[in-house]
């Protein structure tokens, strides 16, 4: 079973500071709980590739061999399949999600609202797991992970706001 989920976020910084922060994989562990982000290639632009880590546990760079991790979680193995920029700073950016847990199609955009205004669109369309079992239970975890997506979304909103704010974004 495939489910979409989509959330949203006005920020208060201009769309190219904040597609700028959102695109930088590495630094999703800032925003998004749980998870370290490498990238394995150029992992800008279309055909670029780069895998998050998602769990509870240390994870620490390896040694000439990108994340090494300890703990409970699992890779999220991604290609970009779209990257669209617009004259206004903003863009978009598509995934797919390669990995044994997650499956299926991302999407990032930034949407200029203005010189100094953003939103910024997360949408997910996923394989869930666990077949049966994972489509009778999406109705009940599916407000946690609105909650944990939200509270990320609100971070990277707070953490882009202070980078313009204080000029160095």
């Amino acid at each position: 079973m495939r489910v979409r989920l989509q959330r949203e976020v006005d920020v208060a910084a201009p769309a190219e500071a904040v597609w700028d922060y959102v695109t930088d994989w590495p630094r999703q562990r800032e925003w998004v709980p749980n998870t370290w982000v490498e990238n394995l290639d150029v992992a800008e632009g279309l055909g670029g590739r780069f895998r998050a880590w998602s769990g509870i546990g240390q994870v620490a760079p390896g040694a000439g061999r990108g994340l090494s991790r300890r703990g409970v979680g699992f890779w999220d193995p991604m290609t970009i399949t779209a990257w669209e920029r617009t004259p206004d700073g903003g863009g978009r950016c598509e995934v797919l999600h390669l990995g044994a847990v997650v499956r299926g199609e991302g999407e990032f955009e930034v949407l200029s609202r203005g010189p100094h205004r953003s939103r910024f669109v997360w949408a997910e369309v996923v394989v869930l797991p666990l077949g049966r079992c994972g489509a009778l239970g999406w109705p009940l975890v599916r407000p946690v992970v609105t909650r944990v997506i939200d509270r990320a979304l609100r971070t990277m909103r707070d953490r882009v706001e202070h980078l313009v704010r204080t000029g160095t974004a």
